[in-house]
């Protein structure tokens, strides 16, 4: 049982929350076109405290996203809940992002994959099943018109995330559904820290790094 700051930035969706017992008191995020993170962050952060009317000493833990997804985006994040965790002396959770996003979806049969739009035709994905459980580990793979074909042959499946726009293009399939605009947010890590916390499932703060999945490439800027 506990009350927990959730701070989700691994995409475009500038995410906080406050969360009680796996349940949210207050949510704030802005997903404006491009990454605005490093001025709302801190911004939401003070918010989300002022109108629960709780203070930052009273929390008993802070939970970030940790990846995959946008190197800048997971550095600001981590950083944040890194410095908030050692300044409060309250434990740091990490919530996998797929994880999280994977947990909008509610289905009784098939699979859910959420994944995350990377370069070119690559995503960072995973898949869940019904019961919201790992089915196949993350990694990141380029789409093809086959990819996911063997799950389709008898499922449902069930797409999710900033990778859904290039994936709907590419697979055609009467049980290929697509869930458009849905984005990684620190509603849904409003359960998964609660449970985390009460495992005891926590990292150390002077070591934990995000998830990147792959090494980041320093994109050189157009003349």
């Amino acid at each position: 049982m506990a009350i927990v700051l959730n701070i989700e930035t691994a995409t475009t969706n500038c995410s906080v929350s406050l969360s009680k017992d796996g349940e949210i008191l207050v949510l704030k995020e802005d997903n404006s076109p491009g990454y605005s993170h490093a001025e709302t962050l801190h911004v939401f952060i003070d918010e989300v405290f002022k109108v629960s009317n709780i203070k930052p000493s009273e929390i008993d833990a802070i939970a970030v996203s940790k990846g995959p997804g946008s190197y800048t985006g997971l550095r600001i994040g981590v950083s944040s809940a890194k410095g908030l965790s050692f300044a409060l002396n309250k434990p740091l959770i990490a919530i996998d992002t797929l994880e999280s996003l994977s947990h909008q979806v509610h289905i009784e049969d098939g699979f859910i994959v959420p994944m995350l739009d990377a370069r070119r035709m690559e995503v960072y994905s995973a898949i869940y099943n019904s019961e919201l459980e790992l089915y196949r580990e993350i990694k990141a793979e380029i789409l093809e018109e086959g990819s996911f074909s063997k799950l389709l042959e008898t499922s449902k499946v069930y797409f999710i995330g900033s990778g859904v726009e290039k994936t709907k293009g590419l697979i055609q399939h009467s049980n290929a559904v697509f869930i458009e605009g849905k984005l990684p947010s620190a509603n849904e890590m409003a359960l998964l820290a609660e449970l985390k916390h009460q495992k005891s499932d926590t990292e150390d703060v002077a070591y934990f790094e995000p998830y990147y999945l792959k090494d980041f490439i320093a994109l050189k800027k157009k003349a």
